[in-house]
């Protein structure tokens, strides 16, 4: 059966662009389109489709408002497709923390038709299989517990993530404590967006979070996101750690990639990192992962229960990348313990307070 997807925009001709670009596929049909919330409300119960497309500024409702109402009361797999101004790709990214399980650029944007047409079949897909799962208030974390004597400069995170990434890799930083080992960041995300998800997690984390620069020195207390449409790599530059950030052919049709990242970090650290692949579809970062492990490097997979698509970390376990496997809440103390020298008490996570 093919993925029956309904269209939610005001703008006639991008539900003609959208709806056009995805009936190219003989497994995608587009079996509706709408103009607003409140014709589209009255569409998904006439129509049940398995995804929705949403648009985050619409007359009558916005998006997000829509968006809200449809996770508590008919939970249905949403990506959100988004123009990327600041103020769009703030609001696109407010809707992954609500619900929506990817976002993916508007038709006349930077991005040409086939980069377009890529991210929205690609999303599509991943969302007919996503497990919706209920999100837990954001809410601050307590003053972190003391490390110690542990040399933090001496320890490296790398993770990987896509589809559902955003929440999960939000609820593993948001219990790493202020001074946690430097911290390197593969989602993935088209360009635009990652900037404004990297100032939301800096807003809800201990640690400082920002969209990575060439030539950034990865320190302790602070995690680097990957810009969209660039690879994120680490090398090493004598006593220090380095973020490259590079153009690229693409990598398992992502770029950034999170293979790109963990093969640069089995090179650059070797066992003293940790390597982290979270939830989404496909097998990018699978091979990376077991490359960490084969270099030393302690690796952990998010299990089934509680990943949006368990593609990446089962790819990652099939193929013996990862030490341990681990329900998202568990991993945060996972990767901390991992990251203490072998043989010392792990680092301790902060607690998670209102």
């Amino acid at each position: 059966m093919p993925i029956r997807v309904l269209v939610v925009d005001d703008s006639a001709v991008v539900r003609r662009a959208l709806s056009d670009e995805l009936s190219r596929y003989p497994d995608i049909e587009v079996v509706g389109t709408a103009m607003d919330p409140y014709v589209a409300r009255d569409k998904i119960i006439e129509l049940r489709p398995d995804v929705l497309t949403l648009d985050v500024e619409m007359p009558r409702m916005d998006g997000l408002s829509f968006l809200e109402r449809l996770m508590q009361h008919y939970p249905i797999p949403v990506i959100i497709v988004s123009s990327l101004t600041p103020k769009h790709s703030e609001a696109a990214v407010r809707a992954l923390a609500i619900g929506a399980v990817d976002v993916v650029p508007k038709p006349g944007t930077q991005y040409s038709v086939p980069d377009v047409e890529r991210h929205l079949v690609a999303a599509v897909r991943a969302a007919a299989r996503a497990t919706l799962r209920k999100r837990d208030p954001v809410v601050r974390a307590a003053p972190a517990a003391h490390i110690g004597e542990i040399h933090t400069t001496d320890r490296l995170i790398a993770v990987g993530a896509s589809t559902g990434g955003t929440g999960a890799i939000e609820e593993v930083l948001r219990r790493f404590p202020a001074n946690a080992p430097g911290t390197v960041i593969a989602q993935h995300m088209p360009a635009g967006f990652t900037r404004s998800f990297a100032q939301r997690l800096d807003k809800q984390c201990l640690v400082n979070v920002r969209e990575a620069r060439d030539g950034d020195i990865i320190t302790p207390g602070v995690a680097l996101v990957a810009p969209g449409n660039y690879h994120l790599l680490v090398q090493r530059s004598g006593a220090q750690w380095v973020a490259r950030v590079k153009d690229g052919p693409l990598v398992h049709h992502q770029r950034p990639a999170v293979d790109v990242l963990f093969h640069s970090v089995a090179k650059a650290a070797g066992r003293n990192a940790v390597g982290v692949i979270l939830t989404g579809m496909g097998e990018d970062g699978a091979r990376g992962l077991v490359v960490m492990r084969g270099a030393g490097a302690w690796t952990i997979a998010q299990d089934e229960d509680t990943s949006v698509v368990f593609g990446m970390p089962r790819a990652a376990f099939e193929q013996g990348g990862a030490c341990e496997v681990r329900p998202l809440g568990d991993i945060a103390d996972a990767i901390l313990a991992g990251a203490a020298p072998r043989g010392r008490t792990p680092l301790a996570t902060a607690a998670v307070g209102g």
